[in-house]
Protein backbone atom coordinates (compact mmCIF):
# COMPACT_ATOMS: atom_id res chain seq x y z
CA UNK A 1 0.00 0.00 0.00
CA UNK A 2 1.24 3.35 -0.56
CA UNK A 3 0.64 5.78 2.27
CA UNK A 4 -0.07 8.98 0.34
CA UNK A 5 -2.73 7.61 -1.97
CA UNK A 6 -4.02 4.81 -0.47
CA UNK A 7 -3.36 2.79 -3.68
CA UNK A 8 -2.50 -1.27 -3.55
CA UNK A 9 0.87 -1.39 -5.15
CA UNK A 10 1.45 -5.13 -5.31
CA UNK A 11 0.19 -7.67 -3.88
CA UNK A 12 0.70 -11.73 -3.73
CA UNK A 13 -0.95 -14.99 -2.56
CA UNK A 14 1.06 -17.24 -0.53
CA UNK A 15 -0.17 -21.19 0.73
CA UNK A 16 2.62 -20.73 3.39
CA UNK A 17 0.90 -20.18 6.77
CA UNK A 18 3.64 -17.66 7.99
CA UNK A 19 4.77 -14.13 6.51
CA UNK A 20 8.81 -14.14 7.77
CA UNK A 21 10.18 -15.11 3.40
CA UNK A 22 7.50 -12.40 2.19
CA UNK A 23 9.21 -8.94 3.01
CA UNK A 24 11.84 -8.75 0.47
CA UNK A 25 10.06 -9.97 -2.28
CA UNK A 26 6.90 -7.71 -1.63
CA UNK A 27 9.38 -4.65 -0.76
CA UNK A 28 11.37 -5.25 -4.01
CA UNK A 29 8.09 -5.74 -5.87
CA UNK A 30 7.04 -2.65 -4.71
CA UNK A 31 10.08 -0.79 -5.47
CA UNK A 32 9.96 -1.83 -8.96
CA UNK A 33 6.18 -1.01 -9.25
CA UNK A 34 7.00 2.39 -8.14
CA UNK A 35 10.04 2.86 -9.86
CA UNK A 36 11.54 4.82 -7.02
CA UNK A 37 15.25 4.64 -6.01
CA UNK A 38 14.29 3.93 -2.49
CA UNK A 39 11.62 2.60 -0.39
CA UNK A 40 10.71 2.73 2.72
CA UNK A 41 8.66 -0.35 3.91
CA UNK A 42 6.54 -0.77 6.95
CA UNK A 43 5.63 -3.95 8.34
CA UNK A 44 4.25 -5.98 11.61
CA UNK A 45 6.58 -7.95 13.68
CA UNK A 46 5.12 -11.19 11.81
CA UNK A 47 7.61 -10.19 8.76
CA UNK A 48 10.67 -10.14 11.34
CA UNK A 49 13.61 -12.49 10.07
CA UNK A 50 16.99 -11.24 9.63
CA UNK A 51 17.82 -12.94 6.39
CA UNK A 52 14.77 -10.54 4.57
CA UNK A 53 16.18 -7.33 6.41
CA UNK A 54 19.38 -7.83 5.11
CA UNK A 55 18.13 -8.48 1.90
CA UNK A 56 15.60 -4.91 1.62
CA UNK A 57 18.64 -3.20 3.03
CA UNK A 58 21.07 -4.74 0.05
CA UNK A 59 18.16 -3.35 -2.54
CA UNK A 60 18.10 -0.03 -1.15
CA UNK A 61 15.09 -0.81 0.77
CA UNK A 62 14.80 0.71 4.77
CA UNK A 63 12.33 -1.44 6.88
CA UNK A 64 10.87 -0.70 9.60
CA UNK A 65 8.86 -3.42 11.56
CA UNK A 66 8.56 -4.08 15.95
CA UNK A 67 11.46 -7.06 16.79
CA UNK A 68 8.91 -10.07 18.53
CA UNK A 69 9.93 -10.95 21.68
CA UNK A 70 10.73 -14.86 21.32
CA UNK A 71 11.24 -15.36 25.10
CA UNK A 72 8.93 -15.03 28.19
CA UNK A 73 11.93 -13.92 30.94
CA UNK A 74 10.10 -10.46 30.50
CA UNK A 75 6.86 -11.23 31.77
CA UNK A 76 8.73 -13.07 34.36
CA UNK A 77 10.61 -10.16 35.58
CA UNK A 78 13.83 -10.52 33.97
CA UNK A 79 16.26 -8.86 31.67
CA UNK A 80 15.94 -9.54 27.57
CA UNK A 81 18.12 -8.68 25.33
CA UNK A 82 17.05 -5.26 24.82
CA UNK A 83 18.01 -4.35 28.29
CA UNK A 84 21.75 -4.57 27.23
CA UNK A 85 22.96 -1.07 25.23
CA UNK A 86 25.32 -1.95 22.68
CA UNK A 87 28.26 0.92 22.70
CA UNK A 88 29.54 1.18 19.15
CA UNK A 89 32.66 2.87 20.00
CA UNK A 90 33.91 0.23 22.50
CA UNK A 91 32.30 -2.83 20.72
CA UNK A 92 30.59 -3.88 23.86
CA UNK A 93 27.74 -4.44 25.30
CA UNK A 94 26.64 -2.75 28.49
CA UNK A 95 24.11 -4.20 30.66
CA UNK A 96 21.61 -3.36 33.39
CA UNK A 97 23.86 -3.20 36.35
CA UNK A 98 26.61 -0.88 33.91
CA UNK A 99 29.11 -4.46 33.78
CA UNK A 100 30.68 -4.88 30.05
CA UNK A 101 30.13 -7.52 27.96
CA UNK A 102 33.53 -7.88 25.70
CA UNK A 103 33.47 -9.12 21.96
CA UNK A 104 34.57 -13.17 22.56
CA UNK A 105 34.38 -14.70 19.11
CA UNK A 106 32.28 -15.10 15.80
CA UNK A 107 30.38 -17.63 14.42
CA UNK A 108 28.14 -18.64 11.90
CA UNK A 109 24.05 -19.70 12.65
CA UNK A 110 21.40 -19.84 9.74
CA UNK A 111 23.69 -18.38 7.32
CA UNK A 112 24.11 -15.74 9.37
CA UNK A 113 27.67 -13.98 11.45
CA UNK A 114 27.10 -13.42 14.74
CA UNK A 115 29.04 -12.18 17.29
CA UNK A 116 29.39 -13.15 21.66
CA UNK A 117 29.61 -11.10 24.31
CA UNK A 118 29.68 -11.94 27.73
CA UNK A 119 31.64 -10.98 31.33
CA UNK A 120 32.93 -12.88 34.08
CA UNK A 121 31.34 -10.82 36.70
CA UNK A 122 28.30 -12.41 36.00
CA UNK A 123 28.92 -14.67 38.95
CA UNK A 124 29.54 -11.77 41.32
CA UNK A 125 26.08 -9.82 40.11
CA UNK A 126 23.67 -9.20 42.98
CA UNK A 127 20.81 -9.74 40.31
CA UNK A 128 22.27 -12.83 38.59
CA UNK A 129 19.07 -14.25 39.06
CA UNK A 130 16.93 -12.16 37.34
CA UNK A 131 19.38 -12.19 34.30
CA UNK A 132 20.68 -15.58 33.43
CA UNK A 133 20.88 -19.50 34.72
CA UNK A 134 24.05 -20.16 33.58
CA UNK A 135 27.45 -19.10 34.71
CA UNK A 136 27.51 -15.83 32.66
CA UNK A 137 25.13 -14.06 30.40
CA UNK A 138 25.92 -13.67 26.91
CA UNK A 139 24.70 -11.78 24.04
CA UNK A 140 24.98 -12.45 20.56
CA UNK A 141 25.24 -9.51 17.69
CA UNK A 142 24.76 -10.64 14.02
CA UNK A 143 26.80 -8.19 11.06
CA UNK A 144 23.83 -6.36 10.11
CA UNK A 145 22.23 -6.33 13.79
CA UNK A 146 22.45 -1.97 13.52
CA UNK A 147 20.02 -2.34 11.00
CA UNK A 148 18.41 -3.66 14.14
CA UNK A 149 19.15 -0.43 16.17
CA UNK A 150 17.93 2.14 13.47
CA UNK A 151 14.91 0.02 13.20
CA UNK A 152 14.09 0.74 16.87
CA UNK A 153 15.01 4.67 17.00
CA UNK A 154 12.70 4.90 13.96
CA UNK A 155 10.09 3.00 16.06
CA UNK A 156 10.13 5.40 19.12
CA UNK A 157 10.55 8.31 16.79
CA UNK A 158 7.64 10.99 16.85
CA UNK A 159 6.57 10.10 13.44
CA UNK A 160 5.04 6.54 15.08
CA UNK A 161 5.42 4.47 11.91
CA UNK A 162 3.51 1.82 13.14
CA UNK A 163 0.03 3.89 14.08
CA UNK A 164 0.67 4.76 9.74
CA UNK A 165 0.97 1.34 8.91
CA UNK A 166 -2.27 0.31 10.51
CA UNK A 167 -3.87 3.16 9.04
CA UNK A 168 -2.66 2.26 5.52
CA UNK A 169 -3.00 -0.98 5.18
CA UNK A 170 -5.84 -2.50 7.67
CA UNK A 171 -8.25 -0.48 5.70
CA UNK A 172 -8.35 -2.13 2.29
CA UNK A 173 -7.31 -5.41 3.97
CA UNK A 174 -10.57 -5.46 6.02
CA UNK A 175 -13.15 -3.89 2.68
CA UNK A 176 -11.82 -6.70 0.10
CA UNK A 177 -12.49 -9.41 3.31
CA UNK A 178 -15.68 -7.96 3.36
CA UNK A 179 -16.51 -7.87 -0.33
CA UNK A 180 -15.40 -11.47 -0.18
CA UNK A 181 -18.02 -12.32 2.14
CA UNK A 182 -17.32 -15.40 4.52
CA UNK A 183 -16.79 -17.42 2.00
CA UNK A 184 -13.75 -15.71 0.64
CA UNK A 185 -11.91 -16.73 -2.08
CA UNK A 186 -14.38 -19.20 -4.49
CA UNK A 187 -11.85 -20.27 -6.81
CA UNK A 188 -9.64 -23.44 -5.91
CA UNK A 189 -5.72 -23.84 -7.00
CA UNK A 190 -3.54 -21.18 -6.42
CA UNK A 191 -3.20 -20.06 -9.91
CA UNK A 192 -6.66 -19.28 -9.91
CA UNK A 193 -6.87 -17.65 -6.41
CA UNK A 194 -4.26 -15.18 -7.28
CA UNK A 195 -6.33 -14.30 -10.36
CA UNK A 196 -9.00 -14.33 -8.22
CA UNK A 197 -7.16 -11.67 -5.82
CA UNK A 198 -5.98 -9.70 -8.41
CA UNK A 199 -9.47 -9.15 -9.89
CA UNK A 200 -10.28 -8.02 -6.24
CA UNK A 201 -7.34 -5.78 -5.65
CA UNK A 202 -7.97 -4.27 -9.65
CA UNK A 203 -11.89 -3.31 -8.21
CA UNK A 204 -10.06 -1.67 -4.82
CA UNK A 205 -8.17 0.50 -6.78
CA UNK A 206 -10.49 1.49 -9.55
CA UNK A 207 -12.70 2.32 -6.66
CA UNK A 208 -9.92 4.20 -5.20
CA UNK A 209 -9.21 6.49 -8.17
CA UNK A 210 -12.50 7.43 -8.88
CA UNK A 211 -12.72 9.05 -5.21
CA UNK A 212 -9.18 10.08 -5.99
CA UNK A 213 -9.64 11.95 -9.26
CA UNK A 214 -13.29 11.62 -10.60
CA UNK A 215 -14.17 9.56 -13.20
CA UNK A 216 -13.52 11.52 -16.04
CA UNK A 217 -9.91 12.10 -14.28
CA UNK A 218 -9.50 8.32 -14.28
CA UNK A 219 -11.00 7.65 -17.86
CA UNK A 220 -8.32 10.32 -19.37
CA UNK A 221 -5.42 8.75 -17.65
CA UNK A 222 -6.38 5.33 -18.86
CA UNK A 223 -5.27 5.90 -22.71
CA UNK A 224 -2.07 7.16 -20.99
Amino acid sequence: MDTETHIIVTHDVTNKGFDRDQLSPMAIAAKEALGCGKLHALADKGYYSGVEITACDKAGITVTMPRPETSGNRSQGMYVKADFKYDAARDVYVCPTGDALTYRYTREEDGLQVRRYWTNECQHCPVKSRCTTGTERRVTRWEYEHLVDEMRDRLRSAADPMTLRRSTVEHPFGTIKAWMGTTHFLMRRLKNVRTEMALNVLAYNIKRMVTLVGIKGLMAAIPA
